[in-house]
């Protein structure tokens, strides 16, 4: 998770940045008409014959008309998740089993695969968090070891490929250069090292450390130990290089950053990223209880009639954005089998997103990600700071007009549920999305062109998602990772 994720130079992206957006002005009444009038003439809607075909819209008022029933859609306070639901769901993990992939899923893989291959840094080993951007978080090295695993597991690479870019990537991060010689930063260059700014690679910068990346960190770090015992010193030797004190307080996480010169020492996480990242600590024995309780300032906002938990710690009450967006729900469901957070939840935020789609025709499996234009980072939620279905940055500007669906929420929503809902969003992404060298981000809903952007996250987190069908178990649990 990088929200301050600047964009590559130009002579580092042979990305294109696309400008202007069009939308319409129109009352709030034809608005309403068309809503209640939306026809073939409007929109070409997905048949059952090609059922993975994009909404084409033939004028100028799509965006507007997704804002009106976008808004229309919610409904405070929610339809809560009860006690009955909770208990119903609560296993040790989805009942599934070990799936042979098909041939396309095989060719998802593979192509996944060619980010890495294209973004590995030899010397270093660490892998570039955005496509020929030579720039690294923590958060994108998890899923450079997700993605190195998963290709190992799935055969797309031999096992002496394996051992010589986990070993080397296992190298480099026991001996970072820590933020203030206690825990990594949150950006590095990963040519040379040293500890960076957002967006600059050139000059040394120490911002602080995430809690989030580290507590992701933390479950790959005991997945590569329990499974491959070759490399459980060389996991443990990274964990045991952090001083890891100050990433708990009173049974929450913190983190740091830097305003005027300072330190800012805070509260990180907000419900879905603090639970998903806090179970990780815990593994390592930290205390996260506060951090794992999900009931605690929890509250539910119907979308679409669906009722979906949210945070109540906002930004105008606790100045942090209070995202509800698909990511860390999948990857709990794939890593850790829903033990930081109820499978309710994950049900009910996926129902609301199929809603959505039966209510506009519009295939939404939304999350944040990069851009391949400015501002070149947002989040996709569903809900945040009071507002349904917002795309914003983490300084909270609007960008409606750039939400996209996301490759990795397609991808990572259907290897769990396996639904008609779930297998239209898997064939939309292999029919739009594939590049030369890896999966592009997503797909616009208002510019009907594919969100260029490339990413280690994205693709890294395909490639588990795909291991994870083929193993039919979470990935901590394949692994045989014990909980503390």
């Amino acid at each position: 998770m990088q929200p301050e994720l600047k964009p590559p130079p130009q002579k580092y992206s042979t990305l294109v940045v696309l400008g202007g957006i069009v939308t319409a002005t129109l009352a709030i009444a034809s608005l309403t008409w068309l809503a209640n009038h939306l026809s073939k003439d409007n929109v070409e809607e997905i048949s059952e014959s090609s059922p993975t075909k994009s909404v084409v819209e033939k004028s100028p008022t799509l965006e507007a008309l997704y804002a009106l029933q976008d808004s229309q859609s919610l409904k405070l306070p929610g339809t809560k998740v009860t006690a009955k639901e909770l208990k119903a769901t609560k296993v040790p993990y989805i009942p599934a089993k070990a799936t042979k992939l098909t041939a396309t899923e095989m060719e998802v893989a593979q192509t996944a695969w060619k980010y890495f291959e294209t973004n590995w840094n030899k010397t270093s080993g660490l892998v570039n968090s955005a496509d020929q951007f030579p720039s690294v978080t923590l958060w994108d090295q998890s899923a450079a070891i997700a993605g190195l695993i998963a290709a190992k597991e799935l055969d797309i690479i031999d096992i002496q490929e394996f051992e010589t870019k986990m070993s080397r990537l296992l190298k480099t991060l026991a001996k970072l250069d820590l933020y203030n010689d206690e825990l990594p930063n949150k950006v590095y260059n990963a040519k040379t090292l040293i500890p960076v700014d957002y967006g600059g690679i050139e000059q040394k910068a120490e911002i602080g450390w995430s809690a989030i990346d580290l507590g992701r960190m933390a479950i790959w770090l005991k997945i590569i130990g329990a499974k491959y015992p070759k490399f459980k010193t060389q996991a443990d030797a990274v964990w045991e290089a952090w001083d890891v004190e100050r990433l708990t307080k009173d049974g929450n996480m913190y983190g740091t950053s830097i305003s005027n010169g300072e330190e800012q020492y805070n509260q990180e996480g907000r419900l879905g990223y603090e639970n998903y990242a806090a179970f990780g600590l815990k593994l390592w024995g930290l205390d996260v209880e506060k951090a794992l309780d999900y009931e605690d300032k929890t509250a539910f906002v119907n979308l679409y009639d669906v009722g979906i938990p949210y945070d109540l710690r906002d930004a105008q009450n606790s100045g942090a954005n209070n995202y509800v967006l698909s990511e860390p729900y999948f990857l709990d469901g794939m890593e850790t089998g829903f033990q930081a957070l109820p499978k309710a939840y994950s049900d009910r935020i996926l129902q609301a997103q199929e809603a959505r789609y039966q209510k506009t025709k519009q295939l939404t499996a939304i999350t944040e990600d990069n851009l391949d234009r400015d501002p070149r980072f947002v989040y996709n939620t569903l809900f945040v700071n009071g507002k349904p279905w917002s795309t914003i940055t983490d300084t909270g500007e609007n960008y409606n007009h750039l939400r996209f669906l996301s490759a990795k929420a397609a991808i990572g929503w259907h290897v769990l549920y396996d639904t008609a809902y779930t297998n239209q969003l898997f064939d939309f992404v292999v029919e739009n999305l594939e590049s030369k060298t890896g999966w592009y981000n997503g797909y616009y809903e208002t510019l009907k062109e594919p969100n260029e952007a490339l990413t280690a996250n994205n693709n890294g987190i395909i490639l588990e998602s795909l291991l994870y069908k083929q193993v039919g178990k979470p990935l901590l649990v394949w692994a045989g990772v014990s909980k503390k």
